[in-house]
């Protein structure tokens, strides 16, 4: 009896492998972790020949830099939007900023590990240098505009607690023994509690 043969589809449109092949990187990472990415499996997941993904990517560093970049730029616009969506609608800004950036952990591991994983990617790369410094303007613009700011182009000590605090808890979540046996919203309402804990440090009514 004959078996019916399946193929394996490719899962991207055409024109758009480079960013499908990002798509792959992120699953694989998050599976097996960004030591098993390579621009083969990539290529395989996708479903095209590893040539096709050498001729948007030179080597595995240089994909993991796209992606990097592509995490850095969705942070952001995370962020931005957590702010204005909290001041439509008359919330706390800070608070939804703090949320979103541990959200996006949250959901996103892959993406927030490899942000600053300098050592795997091209750090001078221009789209990379690109949204690291558009991070470093939304943080320094008072924590995407929810802080006081008297300098737009320094980190003030409050943007720095706010950043060091919502990135560390992140981390913690994500990769310390915080999450252990706990679902998504417990670990977004113990980050709600923390990031409330901040408001007296950075002169804030509580």
């Amino acid at each position: 009896m004959m078996k019916t043969m399946h193929t394996q589809r490719p899962h991207y449109h055409h024109g758009h492998l480079a960013e499908s092949l990002l798509d792959a990187v992120d699953e694989l990472a998050t599976q097996f972790g960004l030591e098993a990415v390579t621009l083969r499996a990539c290529a395989k997941r996708v479903g095209v020949a590893p040539s096709s993904a050498f001729r948007h990517y030179e080597d595995k560093r240089a994909l993991l830099t796209a992606f990097a970049t592509r995490a850095l730029n969705q942070l952001v616009a995370a962020l931005e939007d957590a702010e204005q969506q909290a001041r439509l609608c008359g919330g706390n800004a800070l608070h939804a900023v703090g949320l979103a950036y541990v959200g996006f952990a949250l959901d996103k591991p892959a993406f927030f590990r490899a942000m600053w994983r300098e050592e795997t990617i091209y750090a001078q790369d221009a789209a990379y240098v690109t949204a690291t410094r558009r991070l470093a303007q939304c943080i320094q613009g008072g924590f995407a505009r929810t802080l006081t700011d008297a300098d737009p182009d320094a980190f003030s000590p409050q943007e720095l607690l706010a950043w060091s605090s919502v990135h560390g808890l992140a981390s913690l979540l994500i990769d310390g023994p915080l999450a252990k046996g706990k679902s998504r919203d417990a670990l977004m309402a113990e980050a709600g509690r923390m990031i409330g804990a901040l408001d007296p440090a950075l002169d804030r009514p509580r």
